[in-house]
């Protein structure tokens, strides 16, 4: 998440689902008839979503553009006859809903980042009856969130130090990386991704690295018993006073960059 409030386009967000790869999935699209001018990729598991964007209007007295991701936390886990789907929490976020209001504890642990051109916010939800709803608001600049929260720091972290090693050296590489490089400003109006994302886009699509190496953002993880864990897609948004203009590509990206596509919001 980059936050330049200062800037043309103030916020840009890249967002890849991480989720183990036999999870089925459609590409964004107007998925949700009870929200049409919602777009989002759908969970054709649970029929929710994990990043979901609200075009909202501009101008005078318009709403402006809102967008909400969703990331798997650590913590409690809520009980399975009462459990709810967290893909239902980005459609709620981007329509105005509250999040405080609900039964959390029928959720299983989340991080929701909802974002709009004056900022971001993170609400953070660790799991159990006894459990806090906690709200952030991301600083300007760059800012990592992780399944382990805002910069890795939520109250619920997992207790894995093989995972909290690999979300580390995921998080510093690419700081680095990107504060290496021109923050873009991406057009509304160019349907070129590479051109829109400039010299961003070789480090979102993985800067190179193979995708066990630790510090992979485009991953695949074997974590034992036929559990295959790695990144399924990539989203890159970014929002400002004239609107939101959204990228997205299937993951691992081919060598020659292609299947980028500007989603038609």
């Amino acid at each position: 998440m980059s936050i330049e409030p200062s800037a043309a386009v103030p916020v840009l967000l890249l967002s890849v689902r991480d989720e183990y790869v036999g999870r089925r999935w459609s590409p964004p699209g107007h998925h949700w008839p009870a929200q049409p001018s919602v777009v989002g990729g759908l969970d054709l598991v649970a029929g929710g979503t994990w990043l979901a964007v609200e075009p909202g209007s501009t101008g005078s007295g318009g709403s402006g553009p809102v967008a909400a991701c969703l990331l798997n936390g650590f913590g409690t886990s809520a009980p399975e006859a009462a459990r709810l789907s967290r893909g239902e929490l980005p459609l709620l976020a981007v329509r105005g809903g509250r999040i405080d209001t609900l039964e959390l504890d029928r959720y299983d642990p989340f991080h929701l980042v909802v974002v709009r051109p004056d900022g971001a916010r993170v609400l953070s939800w660790g799991g159990g009856t006894d459990g806090r709803l906690v709200a952030l608001d991301l600083p300007t600049g760059l800012s990592v969130v992780l399944n382990d929260g805002p910069e890795g720091l939520a109250e619920s972290r997992t207790a894995s130090e093989r995972i909290r090693s690999l979300m580390a050296a995921r998080a510093n590489h690419f700081r680095a990386r990107f504060e290496a490089e021109p923050r873009p400003l991406p057009p509304l109006d160019d349907p070129n991704t590479e051109r829109a994302w400039g010299a961003w886009l070789p480090i979102v699509t993985g800067d190179g690295l193979p995708l066990d190496a630790p510090a992979a953002l485009v991953q695949r993880r074997d974590f034992g018993n036929g559990r295959i864990w790695g990144s399924s897609s990539i989203s890159l948004l970014a929002l400002g006073p004239q609107g939101v203009r959204y990228d997205f590509s299937p993951a691992p990206v081919g060598a020659g960059g292609d299947g980028w596509r500007q989603v038609e919001l």
